[in-house]
């Protein structure tokens, strides 16, 4: 058997036809764009893509988007003071800090001062903590992305025997950042595997966590790298947006995502 290759991004543009009809309405009800501020620190190139990737995304599907770009000397308190700014601002309903930062900014601070109700990006310590109640506002975009409803059961990159649990998960979700870490024989015949991972080999091309040859030949879906959970992520995160904005104007969202 072969597996079958899960689309991130065409499940991905679905989700887009669907959150730009979101935003029409809202335009046309009350004359509001949803709009997101990405704020990014320093230069890094890998940062500077996944910026302009979401960037574009806002773009897409009508999301008011703001790019700032910070010095990598700018210190913790001058980006404090920058967040608490864009958390007063009544016209931004999504902030994002990318990661990572420079070494000198606390992350965990910095994390925590953007309001949970801004927080699209659902790293805030109130948005994690309420994936555990229940109660999140917005659930961090990557996990959203990736699994509805499931019960999960979790490993990390030291369990022992790993096998001995992947090889029974009808469901394997891989996101360790060790390259080639899932091989054939640790999945079960017919398990949908939804590959997280995203590391840079020494030749420079991108890869996952599972050796996807080997693995979609006893699959029976897998997500590749790049090209399935990455486009999932961007769109939870107009989505999150989107849902901000309906919030803070007090709609109550009148579209599911019927894609996933």
């Amino acid at each position: 058997m072969s597996a079958i290759v899960i689309d991130g991004r065409s499940v991905a543009r679905k989700i887009r036809e669907e959150e730009r009809q979101r935003i029409e309405q809202l335009v046309a009800r009350h004359g509001v764009r949803p709009g997101l501020s990405v704020i990014l620190v320093g230069a890094d190139p890998a940062s500077q893509v996944y910026v302009r990737n979401k960037i574009a995304a806002c773009r897409e599907v009508g999301i008011r988007s703001d790019f700032i770009q910070l010095p990598a000397d700018i210190s913790q308190a001058d980006l404090l003071k920058r967040i608490d700014e864009l958390n007063a601002d009544a016209t931004v309903h999504g902030i994002l800090v990318q990661l990572p930062l420079p070494h000198h900014i606390d992350i965990h601070s910095v994390l925590e001062r953007i309001s949970a109700e801004k927080d699209v990006d659902g790293f805030n310590l109130y948005n994690v903590g309420g994936l555990v109640t229940g109660n999140t506002i917005f659930p961090p975009c990557t996990p959203f992305g990736v699994q509805q409803d499931a019960t999960v059961c979790i490993c990390h990159k030291k369990t022992r025997d790993l096998a001995q649990f992947t090889i029974l998960a009808d469901i394997l979700v891989v996101a360790a950042g060790v390259p080639g870490l899932i091989t054939p024989q640790m999945v079960r015949t017919g398990a949908v595997v939804i590959d997280v991972g995203i590391n840079r080999l020494p030749d420079g091309r991108i890869t996952g966590d599972v050796d996807f040859e080997g693995v979609r030949q006893k699959a029976s879906y897998i997500s590749p790298v790049p090209g399935g959970v990455g486009p999932m992520t961007v769109a939870m995160l107009m989505h999150n947006t989107i849902l901000s904005a309906e919030r803070a104007l007090g709609d109550r969202p009148k579209f599911k995502l019927t894609a996933l």
